[in-house]
């Protein structure tokens, strides 16, 4: 298996030079799909934070990057949407984001925002003692009693030392709720449900979304959304707003 990626074949949504050289890192097994970003492309090519996989591995061996709460030292490992980076020697935190173009973008957010992670259920299973687990979409799993939480909700999870990975917020999949789009054409764009349409067969269910204004219409798969609030968006410019 290769340890590395052709830089001709990256995702696009990477949005980097894809002639400047012919190789580059390749996305190790993680908790994200094969078109994750990894560390040290985030790193060199997205943010121009170092200049060589030297450089790279000099500032992950001294455990100056934290990816979600949790130090990183692997510079393949992936990133994705809605994944927090902080880097606390340089007071400096970002989240993971689509643009509308379907780019992954770094935005800059407080210390504050950063200690919370907005988080989709994939699945959820009774476990020993009838506990019930939640498996969420990037790896991650969590205990709760809570019966309201299903599949293809959203649950915003605390980062903060004294109470990491406690649920603090919940967005269910449902009519009315705000959603972002995380993939196919509209990817990016955040609307309000105002439809589930279930499809017969082994084709995904369509989901019809609005923007806020009620002023244009778009349809995506059910698997390309991701819930980001009720009201209003609970992913602003600048993070998760309290």
């Amino acid at each position: 298996m290769s340890n590395h990626l052709k830089r001709l074949t990256t995702p696009n949504s990477w949005r980097i030079a894809k002639k400047a050289n012919t190789f580059i890192t390749k996305t190790a097994p993680g908790p994200h799909n094969a078109s994750a970003m990894p560390v040290a492309v985030w790193l060199r090519d997205h943010m121009g934070i170092a200049r060589t996989m030297k450089e790279i591995k000099k500032i992950l061996t001294d455990r100056a990057i934290i990816v979600n709460g949790k130090v990183c030292t692997d510079p393949k490992l992936g990133i994705g949407v809605f994944d927090i980076i902080s880097i606390p020697k340089m007071e400096k935190q970002y989240r993971i984001l689509l643009n509308k173009k379907g780019d992954l973008v770094s935005i800059p957010i407080s210390e504050e925002a950063a200690k919370t992670r907005l988080c989709k259920i994939r699945n959820k299973t009774i476990i020993k003692d009838g506990q019930i687990q939640l498996n969420l979409l990037y790896g991650a799993n969590t205990l709760t009693d809570n019966q309201q939480y299903r599949p293809k909700d959203s649950i915003v999870m605390s980062m903060g030392e004294a109470d990491f990975f406690t649920i603090i917020e919940h967005f269910p999949f449902a009519v009315g709720n705000m959603a972002m789009v995380i993939g196919g054409r509209h990817s990016g764009k955040v609307g309000r449900i105002v439809e589930i349409r279930d499809v017969p067969g082994s084709t995904p269910n369509r989901v019809i979304l609005e923007d806020k204004e009620g002023n244009d219409r778009f349809d995506t798969i059910e698997g390309y959304v991701f819930m980001v609030g009720r009201e209003e968006p609970a992913v602003s410019e600048w993070g998760i707003e309290q």
